[in-house]
């Protein structure tokens, strides 16, 4: 038997042994493909779901987040001045009333005319005065007559009680007598006194220099002094050589309204005309209801272009540089603790007090709680609150 004829049972041997082995290796190797792909499948589903979930809670909290739109304040230029209305006044401005009582004889001037003081304005008849004066005097002269004899007598009898021919007693009556005539005296002459005084404003002067600014008044109209109430007034007087103008200054600009500080004003009826006055007071007070400080400021008028109740421009010069913003005026929230402004600050809304400066409308002047780099909160809803989370529109950001 040959090498070839012994190892011929032993191949056919293991090739019997690997074809059993195949037959199966081939159905586990489809299983465990089939059990790869059903993993890969279940571990692919399960992350789809997970990143499905996280995206359905992003877009949930995102629709849950309110979009806000927002604008940067405009800086102001540094303001040198600020501008604000007021209304001139007459210096002095004064009724002229009667202090007799009688009928208008004649009067002298009428509205508009300049006057100086002690210009005779009008005439009044005083009949009854006149009347009264003259009984007044006819009394004086008995009293001091009556006087006159009660002081003889009283010596007299001084002089007899030397010698005692007369007694005391009849000679203290004299001297009270004459006391007493004494005091007639004196009381008739006040009354002299007063009549002549009301007789003296049968003459109506102009009490200071002004002009007249009203005539009430016309000839043989009854003047009554106002014994029974306050008379009709004759005249009305108003001094305008200097005038008043009174202006309310925001609160936060009080510190430009010193007394010494130079104001200047314009017209509008003096257009390229500039007007310069000095503050002269203020009222050290602020009106809780306007919150401004009242102020006056004096200026000289000699020509007397500036008339009383006029309504003028006032500009005063602030003592130091105060830096402000713009904002529009729908990103204003009025709150009961006072007025806010939200902006956005890491994704948050912020609510910062603010003070306004001036008013132009439909935008206000932040003179202080605002920067320029702020994002401020356009059309701010009544219910946002400090650290509610905020989206920008990015299409609406200026």
């Amino acid at each position: 038997m040959t090498v070839e004829e012994i190892k011929q049972p032993e191949l056919n041997s293991s090739q019997n042994a690997w074809a059993g082995r195949s037959a199966w290796l081939g159905p586990v190797a489809l299983l465990l493909a089939f059990g790869g792909a059903l993993g890969y499948e279940i571990r692919h589903g399960i992350l789809v779901r997970a990143a499905s979930s996280e995206e359905l809670a992003r877009v949930t909290d995102q629709a849950a987040t309110p979009v806000v739109s927002v604008v940067h304040p405009t800086p102001s230029a540094p303001m040198q001045e600020i501008v604000l209305p007021g209304n001139t006044q007459a210096f002095t401005d004064s009724p002229i009333y009667a202090r007799t009582s009688g009928y208008l004889a004649h009067w002298y001037f009428d509205i508009g005319a300049r006057v100086k003081k002690g210009d005779l304005l009008a005439d009044i008849e005083t009949p009854e005065i006149d009347q009264q004066l003259q009984q007044a005097q006819a009394q004086l002269e008995t009293a001091e007559a009556n006087y006159t004899l009660a002081q003889t007598t009283a010596v007299r009898w001084q002089y007899l009680l030397k010698s005692n021919s007369v007694s005391k007693q009849e000679t203290d009556q004299a001297i009270a007598n004459m006391a007493a005539q004494k005091a007639t005296v004196d009381s008739n002459a006040a009354n002299v006194r007063r009549l002549r005084q009301l007789q003296s404003f049968e003459k109506v002067y102009a009490p200071f220099d002004g002009v007249i600014t009203s005539r009430t008044t016309d000839i043989g109209a009854l003047i009554d002094a106002g014994a029974g109430g306050q008379g009709k007034e004759l005249f009305h007087m108003a001094a305008i050589n200097t005038v008043r103008v009174f202006v309310p200054v925001p609160e936060v600009y009080s510190n430009a309204a010193q007394p010494g500080a130079e104001a200047t004003l314009t017209l509008d009826e003096y257009p390229g005309r500039v007007f310069h006055g000095l503050l002269v007071r203020n009222s050290s007070n602020i009106d809780p209801a306007s919150r401004t400080l009242l102020v006056e400021v004096d200026v000289d008028n000699p020509a007397g272009e500036l008339l009383p109740g006029a309504y003028v421009s006032v500009h005063l010069k602030l003592p130091s540089r105060i830096r402000s913003v713009t904002i529009p005026a729908n990103t204003l929230l009025f709150r009961r603790e006072g007025l806010r402004v939200g902006f956005v600050r890491n994704g948050r809304a912020e609510l910062v007090p603010v003070t306004i400066g001036r008013d132009y409308g439909a935008t206000v002047e932040i003179v202080s709680g605002l920067r320029a780099s702020d994002e401020v909160i356009v059309d701010p809803s009544d219910s946002l609150v400090s650290g509610t989370p905020v989206r920008i529109n990015a299409g609406g950001s200026k």
